[in-house]
């Protein structure tokens, strides 16, 4: 399993509910934090990793929300999106 995507860290094809994603992105903020805290060298590629797959956790959500406001639908519909394309979203 790669550390490069949260589908490949997190996700499997089985739907998460939207709680579950949410602690997946307090597990991800405390280990960025710890990190930071410990004083040690930070490793640049997995910080990278880390705010990558934060970005792609709060879209999912986004997508979910968006979903049941405006489709009316299922969650399943929602998926987690390329770190390329999440990445380089306009805010």
């Amino acid at each position: 399993m790669s550390d490069d995507s949260m589908s490949d860290d997190v996700m499997s094809d089985d739907v998460m509910s939207d709680e579950a994603i949410l602690q997946r992105v307090k597990s991800l903020v405390d280990e960025e934090h710890a990190m930071r805290e410990s004083g040690e060298a930070l490793d640049p590629q997995r910080v990278e990793r880390l705010e990558v797959m934060l970005d792609q956790c709060w879209d999912l959500l986004r997508q979910r929300r968006a979903h049941r406001e405006f489709k009316d639908a299922d969650v399943p519909d929602a998926s987690v999106r390329d770190a390329d394309l999440v990445e380089h979203y306009q805010q």
